[in-house]
């Protein structure tokens, strides 16, 4: 059968997420070795289907050993088979599979599934965003959140929302569960690459907290950070991170 970008990447984030659960299901792990059966199983299945539908394209997995011939290559997909393993371990429903699709270092198609609610958002199809409450929400680490996130959402009178996964976050703005996911302590390409891509589907800002555009494919796959925000608060926010540096 002959899938679409789009198509595919929500069909393999769909797939993944019941492999996962799945694999939890089953009661044959627990704790750390859960995260570890579950990330390279739903791996497997993601890089292997993705050899075998877009075989001239690029891969890029953080269950993979990187390749450098990705660099050469325009087409790159960049997938995230566990994003959130504590909160996957955990049973929580804030944990994702992203797979996205870099073109020339642009996100410009992407697929997450939050398995947990039964749910995979897709950038080539856009829903409405649920309007802005008066008081606004800004997600952030659920272990670690990010000093500059905090200070901002101090300053504009945002509640922090506490969350999982990267994945997660983004699409809590979405499904008008938050606003704000300001991230300054560092990720990896897997970490955004997809939840970028369905965030500029959707119409949101997104960028790196100084205003400069996410940039994938990378030979460093690091990325420092990014916000992604509804269009009329990101002038706001990228001025009053401006103003702690």
């Amino acid at each position: 059968m002959s899938y679409t970008d789009g198509d595919l990447a929500a069909k393999l984030a769909d797939e993944a997420g019941k492999i996962l659960l799945s694999v939890r299901g089953s009661g044959l792990f627990g704790g750390k070795a859960l995260g570890k059966a579950g990330d390279q199983t739903a791996n497997q299945f993601l890089c292997h289907a993705l050899r075998e539908q877009r075989p001239e394209d690029g891969l890029l997995s953080e269950e993979e050993k990187d390749n450098a011939e990705r660099l050469a290559m325009s087409r790159v997909w960049i997938v995230d088979p566990v994003d959130g393993t504590r909160e996957y371990g955990e049973e929580r429903a804030d944990w994702a599979v992203h797979v996205g699709l870099a073109v020339d270092g642009v996100p410009v198609l992407g697929a997450v599934a939050l398995p947990g609610a039964d749910l995979v958002l897709r950038s080539d199809q856009p829903g409405e965003v649920p309007p802005a409450p008066e008081k606004l929400r800004m997600v952030v680490s659920r272990t670690r959140p990010a000093k500059e996130a905090t200070s901002v959402a101090e300053t504009i009178g945002a509640e922090l929302v506490p969350m999982g996964s990267a994945g997660a976050k983004a699409m809590a703005i979405l499904l008008g569960q938050a606003d704000i996911y300001l991230h300054s302590g560092g990720q990896y390409e897997w970490d955004s690459c997809a939840p970028a891509a369905v965030a500029l589907g959707w119409g949101l800002h997104v960028s790196r907290i100084d205003g400069s555009p996410l940039v994938y494919n990378r030979e460093d796959v690091y990325m420092p950070d990014l916000l992604i925000c509804r269009k009329e608060h990101a002038d706001m926010v990228l001025r009053e991170v401006a103003a702690l540096v």
